[in-house]
């Protein structure tokens, strides 16, 4: 279960350091400097010329036609979904995927699908678990039109899914006639860790999209790339769920100023993941999954403690966590974390856990 980011309380000191989240960065002084200076105009229309060199950038970061910008990446996920679904579908995905356990019901409550959660270690479900999972067509089920794939998987612990698997995925939907989708998120993560590209990753997915407001550092905005009749498609939804926008270059500049700059440095979040959790292994009582990228996972139980009251300790000494269960922590690492918060924040583990 993902929990909500505390709110502020009075009487605990100011965050110092957020371990909460890469969603917690916020844009430096020179990203805002170039989003104070974008030329805008009329996204929705079309006119927006930051928007549109944006959308161009992606379609071809991607290896995809078309692309179109959003305010973000639940709402691609949920438009992806909208666009090659229809009531009463069935999608198939991971047991842990963001569509399914941090959306808010939106693909049962928007799109009127469900989904088909399938088992698998690390948050990455094999090409014969989704064989045995697709049913031969029946006026008796729910047609099978979406496979998902998350990459990387966030509850799985950050992993990344090797490009061999990404393909055979792919070419077991395309066996059946299933439409693909991948939930890029922090694909850009998975790519830097691997030297693989963005792109490659992406063939044979027909809809993929890259979140700006993570590693990337922007304070707004997703794109959602695919075919040409896809994004035509999509960008109906756009309209209807009010995703159209107007001077929305601002952000726009932001997102093309964080593909300049804040890309290739996601290796410095993902050696200070590495460096984190070696420090918390060998802290005495706690379990930890080791780093693909640049979430760290650890357990708990063996410090005889909660997940929450370990949280609510640290909260309490200025060092934002996220829970994930009754004992897992996850500590993420981002461009607002140093290696010097790194050997702060295991300090103050040490201290509450230990004295």
């Amino acid at each position: 279960m993902v929990h909500a980011p505390p709110r502020p309380v009075a009487g605990l000191p100011p965050v110092r350091i957020n371990l909460y989240s890469d969603t917690q960065t916020r844009p430096t002084r020179a990203m805002r400097a170039a989003m104070l200076d974008a030329e805008v105009g009329d996204e929705q229309a079309g006119l927006d010329p930051t928007v549109n060199a944006l959308c161009e950038r992606m379609a071809s970061l991607l290896g995809k036609p078309a692309a179109m910008f959003l305010p973000s990446g639940t709402m691609c996920n949920e438009i992806a979904i909208l666009t090659h679904c229809r009531p009463g579908d069935a999608v198939l995905a991971h047991a842990t995927a963001h569509i399914l356990t941090a959306e808010g019901g939106a693909p049962s409550a928007l799109a009127g699908v469900q989904i088909t959660p399938l088992p698998g270690a690390g948050g990455q479900f094999e090409a014969a678990t989704l064989r045995a999972a697709i049913q031969p067509p029946s006026r008796y089920s729910a047609p099978q039109t979406l496979v998902a794939v998350e990459q990387t998987a966030n509850l799985g612990g950050g992993t990344i899914w090797p490009l061999s698997a990404l393909r055979d995925v792919a070419n077991i939907a395309r066996e059946f006639g299933i439409a693909t989708h991948m939930d890029g998120a922090r694909l850009l993560n998975a790519s830097v860790a691997t030297g693989v590209a963005a792109a490659d990753m992406a063939v044979g997915y027909d809809s993929v999209w890259l979140d700006f407001t993570k590693g990337l550092g922007a304070p707004l905005g997703a794109v959602l790339c695919g075919s040409a009749a896809f994004i035509d498609a999509a960008w109906r939804w756009k309209q209807r769920l009010g995703g159209s926008l107007r001077q929305a270059g601002i952000n726009a500049a932001g997102c093309l100023y964080a593909l300049d700059h804040n890309v290739e440095r996601l290796a410095e979040d993902h050696a200070n993941a590495r460096l984190l959790a070696r420090g918390l292994a060998q802290i005495e009582g706690l379990a930890v999954e080791t780093p693909q990228t640049n979430l760290v996972y650890c357990d708990t139980a063996g410090a005889d403690i909660t997940a929450e009251a370990l949280a609510a300790r640290l909260r309490a000494e200025g060092v934002l966590v996220s829970t994930m269960g009754r004992t897992r922590v996850r500590l993420c690492t981002h461009l607002d974390v140093s290696r010097t918060d790194i050997d702060g924040a295991l300090s103050m583990i040490r201290r509450v856990l230990l004295g």
